[in-house]
């Protein structure tokens, strides 16, 4: 009882003093240098002008919607949301969450949202809040391929090299010269503005030739194949396809930002020296340096995250400084990672999670408000696109399929494994990104290939399952009942 009326009196004392201050504070006046406000004004009807207290407060309100973290959590709220409901209905209908996400992303953008409502639209997403979004999704990026790189099994790529070398190459070489071929039609109407044919001809062919090792393999482990010889074998090509197409994307990279090829070779020489000091002095020293941030029982801590977080983005500052992009360095440092099991899980499972919730929405975003469909607005823009989609299945999957069979793989498992190679996803999505940014590509074939890569990516599902019905069928007729 004595402590609510001490709390009581408490109360009484410090509210009666600090009345007496505002009280007192009335007597005072402003600066003069001090610049008067402007509140919004009406006459009454004494012809005495007053604030309006309705026009205020929406005025006011108004104001703080407008503020750039109000609006910033607008965006996160809106992006995150769209994203878990697309992911949601793409698994609902046999499709990975990524293919969802990755529409999600476009349905924001002016190609829906933006044509539905562009009022709503240009007030959420301003051309002015678009560098916070590329900048936070840069960073989920970069995470994103550190973890890629921690999931591939360099010791299996030794072992398995002689059987997979064929297949992986042979899958990213023909439909990399049909894309070549194809930048002769296109460089004229759908190259970006002082880029040069060489450049334009090598992206092209790297749009076509990407697979994105990530999505294959949730789509190995959502269908339990990754320990069959189909999955082993299309995690083995496509890991060293992705090696080979993140290095020839670094060349043509360092080509298109160099001033001169002496630059650029310069560029490719250093980040030549960067790999080789990865890869044979910081990968047998790193177990070491990193066993010194663990706790006393062993267990891995936070002094360990952070030596690792602030590895990842050091490497990344440096490859683009080298004129390479940041993301190399960071899919090198994931490789270099210690090979230690739940070393390589306690990482994955912190950072995977939180750039595929939060960061990664974010990159799906600012793709789709790159992504203008309607600029394809005429029967010949939309031909061409699937002209694209053709070229890139018949060269990502064909050549995957008659090389696979030349090998002695039968058809319905060579099949299988040109559609799995076909799959692009994120990874191409992060290829165009970084075409866009650099100017080799124009928004109108930007639009065409981030078609693509959804198309692509939405075929290996059914694929799949085609493939699945014809070895049933076949079954059923070498063994009848």
């Amino acid at each position: 009882m004595k402590q609510f009326l001490f709390y009581g009196l408490a109360l009484l004392v410090f509210g009666l003093g600090i009345l007496l201050i505002l009280e007192q504070g009335q007597k005072l006046q402003p600066s003069l240098s001090a610049a008067p406000s402007q509140p919004l004004s009406v006459a009454n009807a004494d012809g005495v002008t007053g604030v309006e207290p309705s026009a205020s407060l929406v005025e006011n309100l108004r104001e703080n919607l407008e503020d750039p973290l109000t609006r910033l959590f607008i965006q996160l709220i809106l992006i995150i949301v769209a994203a878990r409901l697309c992911g949601t209905l793409a698994t609902a209908i046999r499709q990975p969450a990524v293919v969802g996400e990755m529409i999600a992303g476009i349905l924001l953008g002016p190609s829906l949202l933006g044509w539905l409502w562009p009022d709503f639209f240009h007030f959420v997403f301003p051309t002015s809040s678009l560098g916070s979004l590329r900048l936070f999704s840069q960073i989920g990026v970069c995470l994103f391929m550190f973890v890629v790189g921690m999931e591939l099994d360099v010791s299996q790529l030794k072992q398995q090299a002689r059987t997979a070398v064929l297949v992986s190459q042979v899958s990213i070489l023909f439909p990399y010269l049909l894309g070549v071929m194809s930048a002769l039609f296109l460089f004229s109407t759908f190259a970006g503005s002082g880029t040069t044919f060489t450049v334009f001809a090598l992206f092209i062919g790297i749009s076509m030739s990407i697979t994105a090792f990530p999505v294959l393999a949730r789509i190995l482990e959502e269908r339990g194949l990754t320990k069959s010889p189909l999955g082993i074998t299309a995690l083995i090509c496509a890991a060293m396809n992705d090696v080979t197409a993140w290095c020839i994307l670094a060349l043509v990279v360092a080509v298109a930002k160099a001033k001169s090829m002496t630059s650029a070779g310069f560029s490719i020489g250093l980040v030549v020296v960067f790999v080789l000091v990865m890869l044979f002095w910081i990968k047998p020293r790193l177990p070491r340096l990193l066993n010194r941030t663990t706790v006393g029982d062993g267990k891995l801590g936070k002094g360990m995250m952070t030596g690792v977080i602030a590895f990842v983005f050091a490497s990344a500052l440096a490859t683009d400084v080298m004129g390479i992009h940041a993301l190399f360095g960071s899919f090198l440092t994931g490789v270099v990672m210690p090979a230690r099991h739940e070393f390589r899980e306690f990482l994955r499972l912190r950072l995977e999670h939180f750039s595929s919730v939060f960061l990664l929405p974010l990159f799906f975003a600012f793709v789709g408000l790159r992504t203008q469909v309607g600029l394809l607005n005429d029967t010949s823009g939309w031909l061409i696109c699937a002209g694209l989609i053709v070229i890139a299945t018949v060269g990502k999957l064909g050549g995957a399929m008659f090389t696979a069979r030349l090998t002695g793989v039968n058809w319905i498992d060579s099949f299988a494994l040109g559609a799995l190679m076909n799959t692009r996803g994120l990874v191409e999505l992060i290829a165009l990104n970084i075409g866009y940014d650099l100017g080799i590509l124009s928004p109108r074939i930007f639009a065409m290939l981030v078609i693509m890569a959804l198309v692509t990516t939405c075929m290996t599902g059914p694929l799949l399952t085609f493939s699945d019905y014809l070895r049933a069928r076949k079954s059923l007729t070498t063994n009848p009942a």
